[in-house]
Order: structure tokens, then sequence, then C-alpha cells
């Protein structure tokens, strides 16, 4: 999205997206906290205050080295935050080893949840 209002539109269904017929759900939204119109911490805000949302994992990303930006992150709360290199090589490099991370992060979710759903049926039989 070019700015925080069409990435809250794209999101919410409103606007120029609120008679697109698709699936509204989301896997994970990344952000950029620099954006236009409407910041990346105020889009995070209203993901995290809307019941369809509020679970949708958010990966933040930003060139800022402003600790109150990183803050203000994960009190919303972000899930991760990932400070973006300005070098190109080192972006793609960085992005890689955020989706290893996040492959290993969701097959762990996948176990737990599996995990539970095993000792229910064992508890119920």
């Amino acid at each position: 999205m070019r700015d925080g209002a069409e990435a809250l539109d794209y999101l919410f269904g409103t606007g120029q997206y609120e008679t697109e017929i698709r699936n509204r759900c989301r896997w994970w939204c990344w952000l950029d906290l620099k954006l236009l119109e409407i910041d990346g911490i105020e889009v995070l805000r209203r993901i995290r205050s809307n019941t369809i949302t509020q679970q949708l994992p958010v990966v933040i990303l930003t060139s800022s080295k402003e600790q109150s930006d990183v803050a203000a992150c994960y009190e919303l709360p972000a899930t991760v935050t990932f400070r973006k290199p300005v070098d190109f090589n080192q972006f793609a490099e960085s992005v890689k080893q955020l989706g290893l991370y996040w492959l290993v992060l969701t097959n762990r979710l996948r176990s737990r949840r599996s995990c539970g759903s095993r000792k229910n049926k064992h508890r119920e039989e």
C-alpha cells in the first residue's frame, strides 16, 4: 500500500477496497513505521483495537534507530520488530533470516496446537 490510510482500507475492506470481493483473512502484516497519511504505529494501534485483526501477526519494518519507536511497537504489541538495512543485499539477507525465524515460530505454534488437541482427545476417551 502507498500509505497508512490505504493500508487500513485494505485490512478492513473500506474505502477503495470496500467493494472488492476477496478473502479478507490475513496471515500476517508487514508494516513500515514511516508511512504517509497515518504512521505505522497508528496503523498497528488500529489493528490491535479491532477484534477481527487483533491477533494478526504484525512484522514491523523500520530504518529508525529510535528506541522509543521500538518500545511503542512492543507496547501495542507488534509480533516482531525488524530493523531494515539500507543496503539492498543486506536487506535481502535479513528478510531471508526473518523468513526462517517465522517458519520455525509457526511450526512451534502448530506443534503446540496439535499437542493440545491430542491431550483433549485422550481426556475425552
